[in-house]
């Protein structure tokens, strides 16, 4: 069993009212959470990494929580995303751990959520900033919805952590009007339309 003690969590939470156009009527909102963590397996090669996915599953259920409390609650968010930067320490599958407890757990707290999460990882220095990817709970070809928040932490990762990261969003990119599957027209059966 692989522990990941907590050292921070970052919440940050955009009310987004115009793109240079008139006031939207309703503020899109876009927040995420960053969870700065020690990396247990900083420093060495594991080869057996999938383990410490269930490991990982109570703090996803904990950030998802917390994100959609932020946010004023579950009602309206439709976009999600997912990241991780590991600490120079670590290796890129590092952050892999975080598919099924960041995804799966997004999806247990928000309810009926067919779309792939979107999601990025990297390695990066500490204060590296991460543009995680949005994109809509039910759909992935809802144009209005692809979008990204940018996470970063001053003082994380450090070599020896990883920064995992949840990203929602309540509505489309404010002024969106590129076309493409509208909101209206899901049908939610594949995840993709």
């Amino acid at each position: 069993m692989a522990d990941f003690p907590i050292r921070k969590i970052v919440t940050q939470i955009e009310e987004i009212r115009h793109e240079g156009g008139a006031d939207a009527a309703t503020p899109r909102l876009r927040g995420a959470i960053a969870a700065i963590v020690a990396n247990p397996f900083a420093g060495q090669y594991e080869p057996d990494l999938q383990s410490a996915m269930d490991d990982l599953k109570p703090l996803g259920l904990m950030m998802t929580d917390r994100l959609i409390a932020a946010l004023g609650g579950r009602e309206g968010i439709d976009g999600y995303g997912k990241g991780a930067i590991v600490g120079e320490a670590g290796e890129a599958e590092h952050g892999a751990m975080w598919h099924v407890p960041g995804g799966y757990s997004m999806r247990e707290r928000l309810g009926e959520s067919r779309a792939i999460v979107p999601s990025a990882m990297k390695v990066g220095a500490m204060g590296a900033a991460l543009d995680v990817p949005l994109g809509h709970i039910n759909a992935a070809y809802v144009r209005s919805h692809f979008d990204a928040v940018t996470v970063a932490v001053p003082d994380g990762p450090r070599a020896g952590e990883i920064l995992f990261i949840l990203a929602m969003a309540k509505g489309p990119r404010i002024h969106s009007r590129m076309g493409g599957l509208e909101v209206w027209q899901v049908k939610g059966e594949d995840g993709l339309r």
